[in-house]
């Protein structure tokens, strides 16, 4: 599973943390040469993400304040405990002190994610859906963000606006209909790009299906609604691929996976997705003198 890359983030992020003056607090209380160990545990049932990038901070921070090594006891993805111990670090107490909160704070957000992602997923195991995410994401954290619905065990939907046609409710408006917006869609992308389309009713999926949308986005239809979408699909044109958006959650995912979907796409991933709760704790103090 490839991991966003987070130099420049993390130098942003310790930047802001420590401005112009450092960590005043650990500078004048703990030594250069304290050494110690340190463990971050889990404190509530979660599916771990992040330990990358945590590593990536204390080793950043550990070039500027010294050394610290960090092991990594679960791979993203897992899922743990409350209790649990994540991760050890062994070095300097200041470099541990310093990354902190930089570290928890990163893995507790993109832990939050993966784990609200899981619980969607889980409800989906049975049936034909694949759950997906949406651009619904923090501005500047989306790589991550969409890393931690991968670590939860979803699918990502289209990165930004320049890798995927995705015509939505107001660009028909704009567009002046589904066979206009469809039209010029397909004058302008290549022949690799699928074009996607939201429709609100089933005369909007039959204008698509006409028009030779790829993929279909069914948005707010209720369940027999959705099931009568996908009966059109059947009978018209089987190749055509649907996706199930709004008012998702893991409640009706369930009610829903086995009635032919493919995909159902859910904001409240990333949105609705509550932090974890991460601790770290020193277990062991030296002091090299």
């Amino acid at each position: 599973m490839n991991v966003p890359d987070a130099t420049r983030f993390i130098l942003a992020a310790l930047e802001e943390d420590l401005g112009e003056n450092s960590d005043v607090t650990t500078l004048s209380t703990v030594s250069a040469e304290t050494a110690g160990e340190a463990q971050i545990v889990a404190k509530s049932d979660m599916v771990v993400c992040g330990q990358p990038i945590a590593s990536q901070v204390f080793s950043t921070v550990g070039d500027r304040f010294g050394a610290v090594s960090y092991h990594a006891c679960v791979a993203d993805g897992a899922r743990v405990e409350a209790g649990d111990v994540v991760a050890t670090l062994k070095g300097s107490l200041r470099s541990v002190l310093i990354g902190e909160r930089v570290a928890l704070n990163l893995m507790m957000k993109l832990s939050g994610i993966a784990t609200n992602t899981a619980v969607h997923v889980d409800a989906a195991a049975g049936g034909t859906l694949r759950v997906v995410d949406t651009r619904k994401t923090t501005p500047l954290l989306r790589a991550f963000e969409k890393y931690a619905v991968r670590c939860g065990g979803a699918s990502n939907h289209r990165f930004g606006l320049f890798d995927g046609i995705l015509i939505k409710d107001n660009h028909l408006v704009a567009a002046g209909g589904v066979k206009n917006a469809i039209d010029a869609a397909r004058s302008h992308a290549h022949h690799l790009l699928r074009v996607e389309i939201e429709v609100a009713d089933l005369s909007e999926l039959s204008d698509a299906i006409d028009a030779g949308a790829d993929v279909v986005l069914l948005d707010n239809m209720d369940n027999g609604m959705l099931a009568e979408a996908v009966a059109m699909r059947a009978a018209r044109c089987p190749r055509l691929l649907l996706e199930a958006s709004g008012n998702m959650n893991a409640r009706r995912i369930a009610e829903i996976k086995s009635i032919g979907l493919d995909f159902v796409s859910v904001g409240g991933l990333i949105h609705q997705a509550v932090w974890t709760d991460l601790s770290l704790r020193i277990t062991a103090r030296s002091d090299a003198n």
